[in-house]
């Protein structure tokens, strides 16, 4: 019981290139950096473990884009299917040419989600769909006020994720084995606070290799294509980022379980 079929998945992660197509916009261009540890430790044979920390740059590593914490759980329904939960911390940082916030200085962000993951395998290939709701409350902090929120603004998003890992030395993935890996993942606000719909997109590709059972490395190109929520406070045209750069990933799995 797939969420989307791989064609379908592709042509729903197309779709929010669209919102991209207007001619009449502001573009704002970055280099990133984005450094990635993810661990799932295993708990009992149906609960894991989710922890995640992500420092993210832009001029690729020389300056502060976001600071992300998450922490979380996961039940394993069926072999295929499972359902996960938990919190994320977010810092982010002014950057680029239309910062979010003419603060200044950096803003938090709060956020719960719930997650439905499907693993399958077509061949040599391992797929993984996951469907992803959030409830953002992002700071709002007073201008001249240093980092004080003086209040929350709440948003719903949804997000779609594709992924796909590909063994380049055998049928399956083993240790000390390279591999190629990539994932397509679009965002959509929803809910009457949403005053946009199309959040972003991200895209990326690139290597992996499979150290142990249990750890694995990856460096990967990274595409994000992000539109902010409010429009550029002189035309009044839409804001859209077109961030480029790279993605290096540590996944180190220590299991928990007696």
């Amino acid at each position: 019981m797939p969420f989307l079929k791989p064609g379908a998945a592709f042509l729903f992660c197309l779709g929010s290139f669209a919102a991209c197509g207007q001619a009449t916009r502001v573009a704002d261009h970055n280099r990133i950096g984005w450094f990635v540890y993810e661990g799932d430790h295993p708990l009992s044979n149906r609960w894991t473990l989710h922890t995640e920390y992500q420092w993210r740059r832009t001029h690729f590593i020389t300056r502060p884009q976001q600071q992300l914490a998450r922490l979380g759980a996961a039940y394993q329904l069926r072999p295929r299917l499972s359902v996960a939960g938990g919190y994320t911390n977010l810092i982010t940082h002014p950057y680029g040419d239309f910062p979010t916030a003419d603060t200044g200085v950096p803003f938090p962000e709060h956020r719960l989600y719930q997650d439905v993951q499907l693993s399958d395998t077509v061949g040599r290939t391992t797929l993984e769909q996951r469907l992803r709701l959030e409830q953002r409350w992002q700071g709002q902090l007073a201008e001249g006020r240093g980092r004080r929120v003086q209040s929350w603004e709440y948003q719903n998003r949804i997000r779609y994720q594709l992924s796909v890992v590909l063994p380049l030395q055998g049928p399956r993935l083993e240790t000390g084995e390279w591999y190629l890996t990539g994932f397509d993942e679009v965002f959509l606000s929803f809910g009457k606070y949403a005053s946009k719909v199309f959040n972003q997109n991200r895209l990326a590709g690139g290597l992996g290799y499979q150290v142990q059972d249990n750890f694995r490395l990856e460096a990967v190109y990274l595409n994000q294509i992000t539109q902010h929520a409010e429009d550029e406070p002189v035309s009044g045209l839409p804001v859209f980022e077109f961030n480029h750069g790279f993605r290096l990933g540590v996944s180190y799995n220590l299991t928990l379980a007696k």
